[in-house]
């Protein structure tokens, strides 16, 4: 199986899990499961975000998952507990397929990680 064809399949399987799980089975997309990796990293599940700490919760997603590639390291949790990361890297400009395909296995490494998947 190529790496692509690997990737569907985890996508997909991941897809279902975190749909049935947070969202009554309709489909979450590619920003809903952001947003749930933002709470999970913050650790803050029984609450609700005002529209711009949504935001922040999904900045904490994009550089958790894009820390292991080397473009964001870890910093400090700040008073209040958020997790605050600096620029290791800059991302390469990306058409949008690219930056799609780079958020999913970002992703799926992350969920294979917390042995969500397989």
């Amino acid at each position: 199986m190529s790496r692509d064809e690997q990737l569907k399949e985890r996508w997909e399987q991941l897809v279902n899990i975190l749909s049935n799980r947070f969202a009554d089975g309709e489909t979450l997309d590619l920003d809903s499961i952001i947003y749930l990796i933002g709470v999970q990293e913050l650790g803050k599940f029984n609450r609700k975000f005002k529209k711009d700490e949504k935001v922040n919760l999904m900045h904490i997603a994009i550089c958790r998952l894009l820390e292991p590639y080397g473009y964001y390291e870890f910093d400090y949790f700040d008073e209040e507990g958020w997790p605050h990361y600096k620029v290791k890297e800059m991302l390469p400009p990306l058409k949008a397929g690219e930056q799609s395909v780079l958020m999913k296995g970002a992703i799926v490494d992350y969920f294979l990680e917390k042995g969500v998947i397989t």
